[in-house]
């Protein structure tokens, strides 16, 4: 049992609770913990009633915002408010989005710069995941992937993993050599959350313990297979089992996701499915009306804003 779930289950019958009683409850946690897992649950596990004194509230309907807007501006976002972040970005990279299936005429291409990582820094919470879909290394790209990592490093993030995803049985042909992978390239925000079961010490004290890192030992690769190109509604979705799985290792129910460049909602999907709560943002606005009619099409409640 998470300390979240310990301390929910604690108060969930008394009309409010005081961080005193928190602090009681958990003697042999550090009290700035323990302050730390209620403020993050604000609005989600716990509802603030005065200074120091909250109470439990139950809020199982997660929800998917959508924003139409530039992806790269996050001003609409307020600080540490985000638990991950997961995106594909249109990455600039003109030789090697001449071939394939990937011709982004529609879209305006860019490279990642420092401020981009410095604006994902400042949503995401503290210890939190941030998660960047990202082509596999080649001859056209591979300085620019090694730049993404220095900005990241230099906006405060710590590099974590990096998993390549197998498209199953699909196979492109352009290029030097035959390609069926992209890279997952996994950050936190300062040294990662504790999400990572220890069994050694949980064994050794009869008690669940975690230790820094994501929900369990990441695998070797993600084999899943693409889309099918009738079945997309956007030239480089993700697949939501993808996106799921990836999910599963970087949050917990009830958290909030972050796509900034939405493209075909494959994310904020894969949240609902996993009951999390998403942002989605997407600049296109033949992307807005086809993310919208396909959340209405599997009955999820969606709400829509417009941030020009």
């Amino acid at each position: 049992m998470t300390l979240v779930e310990k301390l929910f289950n604690c108060f969930k019958d008394c009309e409010s609770f005081s961080l005193q009683d928190a602090y009681q409850q958990n003697p042999d946690k550090p009290q700035e913990t323990v302050r730390a897992r209620i403020y993050e649950k604000i609005g989600i596990k716990f509802e603030r009633v005065a200074k120091g004194v909250y109470r439990t509230i139950e809020n199982d309907n997660e929800q998917c915002v959508l924003i139409e807007g530039n992806g790269r501006d996050l001003s609409m976002i307020n600080d540490n408010s985000i638990d991950c972040i997961l995106t594909d970005h249109p990455w600039l990279d003109i030789k090697s989005n001449k071939g394939g299936t990937r011709a982004f005429a529609l879209y305006d291409c860019f490279r990642y710069t420092l401020e981009d990582f410095k604006e994902k820094a400042r949503v995401l919470k503290d210890g939190c995941f941030l998660v960047e879909v990202l082509p596999a290394e080649n001859e056209n790209n591979y300085e620019y992937l090694y730049q993404i990592k220095k900005y990241a490093k230099e906006a405060g993030f710590i590099y974590y993993s990096k998993v390549p995803w197998k498209k199953g049985t699909f196979v492109s042909n352009t290029g030097r050599k035959a390609k069926n992978t992209q890279d997952i390239m996994i950050f936190s925000k300062g040294k990662a959350r504790n999400m990572r079961f220890d069994k050694k010490k949980s064994d050794m004290t009869g008690e669940k313990h975690y230790m820094s890192g994501c929900n369990g030992m990441l695998p070797t690769m993600f084999d899943v297979q693409p889309v099918a190109r009738k079945n997309k509604i956007h030239q480089s979705e993700l697949p939501v089992e993808l996106c799921e799985e990836i999910l599963e290792y970087v949050t917990y129910e009830g958290e909030i996701v972050l796509d900034s460049f939405a493209g075909s909602g494959a994310v904020g999907v894969a949240a609902l499915n996993k009951k999390r709560s998403c942002i989605l943002i997407e600049i296109l606005k033949e992307n807005i009306e086809k993310i919208k009619t396909r959340f209405n099409s599997v009955l999820y409640q969606t709400v829509l804003e417009s941030h020009i």
